[in-house]
């Protein structure tokens, strides 16, 4: 792998010297390393078995949110699709009190800033599994097609979601329109945020990293939040300040938390099937 890393640094800068390749820990998908130059240190992530266009959309989720001017991202350095590979700068972290409510104010900050549509101009992933996107003026059936609608298909096709349980999440997802808010506040959303996918920088600001971009309903991002833990008290009490959730969330969120733990249902296994399994019988 070194040999195949400094290849790719050849590409990226060919006057550019590496000095030393360090695998790092973090994330269950790629290969990630610290690499030192003659000019700077930077992260890179390589995954040999994924699609051309798998880092493609992590560059371009870096990039929307980077334009917002309201969270902090690695700066992309380069993405290139054979082998796939992801160039970024290397954040040094530190603990910090502040962060997390640093954290919580700029993510709000995201979520204010009204996007047009529901969905994405382009396909995507989350984690290794395909992520058909569309932009439409419908989040219901948005988010009952492209999302729960395709996590329903590969549970199928893997077998994992058959039988009552299949029979449950096709009735959720005939009657969404009477569960979710049709046309909410649509907001870009991080996509992925759990507690793994963010950084405290040395100079106590937050980043955020792995990028899954979605246009959507911001309590679509607050639920996944909550799902794994990751979060302070202060973060969510510093979004509130700056951007209050709606009375109707208790309602939707665990819904919305529906489709990340069917992603991982349909990525790790049966070990996520009695929390996919509570929250259908709950809402059918």
């Amino acid at each position: 792998m070194n040999q195949q890393i400094k290849d790719i640094f050849k590409q990226f800068d060919a006057a550019m010297d590496v000095i030393n390749i360090q695998p790092v820990t973090g994330g269950d998908i790629n290969a990630s390393y610290l690499v030192t130059t003659d000019k700077r240190r930077y992260f890179i992530k390589v995954n040999l078995d994924a699609a051309d266009d798998f880092f493609a959309f992590e560059s371009y989720g870096l990039i929307r949110l980077a334009e917002t001017g309201t969270v902090h991202v690695p700066m992309n350095y380069y993405q290139q699709s054979s082998p796939p590979a992801l160039i970024l700068e290397w954040i040094e972290t530190s603990d910090s009190d502040e962060t997390p409510s640093l954290l919580g104010q700029q993510l709000a900050q995201l979520h204010l800033i009204k996007q047009h549509d529901y969905g994405l101009d382009r396909d995507g992933y989350i984690g290794l599994l395909n992520q058909p996107n569309q932009l439409t003026d419908d989040w219901v059936d948005y988010f009952a097609t492209m999302r729960l609608g395709n996590q329903l298909n590969i549970g199928i096709d893997q077998g994992i979601i058959t039988g009552q349980r299949r029979a449950k999440l096709e009735s959720l997802i005939t009657n969404l329109k009477n569960l979710l808010p049709e046309r909410p506040q649509s907001s870009l959303l991080h996509g992925d945020l759990w507690g793994g996918n963010w950084l405290s920088g040395t100079n106590h600001s937050p980043y955020l990293i792995d990028p899954a971009i979605v246009q959507g309903d911001r309590h679509f991002e607050l639920a996944f939040t909550e799902l794994f833990g990751g979060f302070s008290s202060d973060f969510y009490a510093a979004y509130q300040q700056v951007f209050p959730l709606d009375s109707s969330y208790p309602d939707t969120k665990q819904i919305y938390q529906l489709f990340y733990l069917l992603v991982h249902l349909n990525i790790f296994g049966e070990m996520y099937g009695p929390q996919v399994d509570r929250i259908l019988n709950k809402y059918t």
